[in-house]
């Protein structure tokens, strides 16, 4: 562990925030520090929150990107808590919300990602617990940067990433040859 952590200073905006927490309660008593921390640093900034809780880990990106789709948040803050146990579950649960999270932030959807992965209750403990590591606010504080970068360099244009320009998609030949998708 490093000796003398950073952080970067609290974010702050001018119009209003809204993240949305996503959390998979499988660990209740860890889960519910980790929503304390993040609660607490999203009030914290004068922003406000909406709370779900999905089965799972593996359930988290998937609400996010439903969430995308069908709301209007501006940023997403991801928790929960994987421990290793005998199987290799772990690895395909740590690695596939991970791996889930990092495709929707590089779409360009602002995530904050507090989903422990630890090899011990100990460990979860000490990292989730707000008076302690608090990885909760940690997720929130990230998401929140985010927002603020994206506010900064301007609203998601048209084009970018893998969506279409247009609703039509010019397959071969002349203009008027293009069928609509």
């Amino acid at each position: 562990m490093a000796e003398k952590e950073y952080s970067l200073p609290r974010a702050e905006f001018d119009q209003p925030v809204k993240l949305l927490i996503v959390v998979a309660p499988f660990y209740r008593d860890i889960a519910d520090n980790l929503i304390a921390g993040a609660k607490a640093e999203v009030e914290a900034t004068g922003a406000t929150w909406d709370l779900v809780e999905v089965p799972g880990a593996l359930e988290v990106p998937t609400a996010i990107g439903i969430a995308e789709r069908m709301s209007n948040f501006d940023g997403y803050v991801a928790l929960g808590c994987v421990i290793r146990g005998e199987t290799t579950h772990y690895e395909t649960v740590c690695n596939d919300s991970s791996r889930g999270i990092t495709m929707l932030g590089l779409q360009g959807l602002c995530i904050g990602n507090g989903i422990l992965t630890v090899e011990n209750r100990d460990q979860a403990e000490v990292r989730a617990d707000p008076a302690r590591m608090n990885k909760g606010a940690g997720a929130a504080a990230a998401a929140l940067h985010l927002v603020a970068l994206t506010r900064k360099w301007g609203a998601a244009r048209k084009g970018v990433g893998f969506l279409p320009e247009a609703e039509e998609y010019k397959l071969a030949g002349g203009l008027e040859d293009n069928p609509k998708a």
